[in-house]
């Protein structure tokens, strides 16, 4: 399956290759991909705070995201997943610090420099976000359709191309209400890799599902991940996607309004000096 994703992204190379005039913003990202390395930053993350009104949610932490990596934020409920997530990917600024997203500071970066930014991403919400009245196809193309300048032939062929990548082929035309919840995700996927973006991120990717179509979903983000280079940020609370999707985790606490833990799942799962992030990984229920 991996050697079928590599093909799709050869396809999808070369159809933006042929269409380079008018969409400079994909081949951007797809030539980012091809010369990633592993051992370099995507993301840096410097003396981030959130605060909602006299309430600290997230006090001074920092960490980096290096390119091509599976990173996922997890921690118990109410701790910033996604919180975190959303100043990453632009949707709301912080009281204080920088996000850098290959250099340039999301935080700081207004008009036309903060949508060159926000092209690197491409966002998986907890719900989907699928619009309801529209096809699976119609929902990839209104990105298309209102960030490139490609012809309406170019557009279902990477339609095609996106929805295949996701073993979604013949889905074109259906609406979200005629299919399942995990084929909903994976459509919502095809949709947030329209533009090939350097940057893939995932809110709860296993939210709602049943535990294989979970499994399925975390395999297809390794493949995706394998078959690409893009960088995954995943926020999630299935254990079970974390240590078996993950290549590097940070662990955030609630009562330390910060990070408590990072490194490699497995390793965090035998933290028998933190009782914290044990507990967690091992799913040790707490007294009440």
């Amino acid at each position: 399956m991996i050697e079928e994703k590599k093909e799709i992204s050869n396809l999808s190379n070369n159809n933006s290759n042929e269409i380079e005039d008018n969409s400079k913003a994909s081949n951007t990202n797809s030539l980012s991909l091809k010369n990633s390395t592993n051992n370099e930053p995507i993301i840096q993350v410097k003396n981030l705070t959130v605060q909602y009104d006299d309430r600290v949610i997230i006090d001074n932490i920092s960490f980096d995201i290096m390119r091509g990596e599976i990173f996922m934020i997890v921690g118990g409920s109410g701790c910033g997943k996604s919180t975190v997530l959303r100043q990453i990917i632009g949707l709301e600024i912080p009281i204080e610090g920088e996000i850098l997203i290959n250099g340039e500071d999301i935080c700081k970066a207004t008009g036309k420099d903060k949508v060159h930014i926000l092209n690197k991403f491409g966002v998986l919400f907890q719900s989907s976000g699928l619009f309801a009245s529209m096809t699976l196809a119609e929902n990839i193309a209104l990105k298309l359709e209102t960030s490139t300048n490609l012809t309406n032939s170019q557009i279902l062929e990477l339609i095609n191309i996106k929805l295949t990548s996701v073993g979604l082929a013949g889905y074109e035309s259906f609406l979200p209400s005629e299919i399942s919840g995990g084929m909903k995700k994976r459509a919502a996927l095809a949709r947030a890799m329209a533009l090939d973006p350097p940057i893939l991120c995932f809110d709860e990717p296993s939210s709602g599902l049943d535990p294989v179509t979970a499994a399925t979903m975390d395999e297809l983000i390794k493949e995706l991940n394998s078959a690409l280079g893009t960088t995954m940020v995943v926020v999630s609370h299935d254990l079970d996607g974390v240590i078996n999707t993950a290549q590097r985790v940070i662990m955030l606490d609630k009562d330390a309004k910060g990070i408590i833990a990072e490194g490699a799942p497995k390793e965090l799962k035998e933290m028998k000096e933190n009782k914290k992030v044990y507990d967690f990984f091992n799913r040790i229920p707490t007294s009440i």
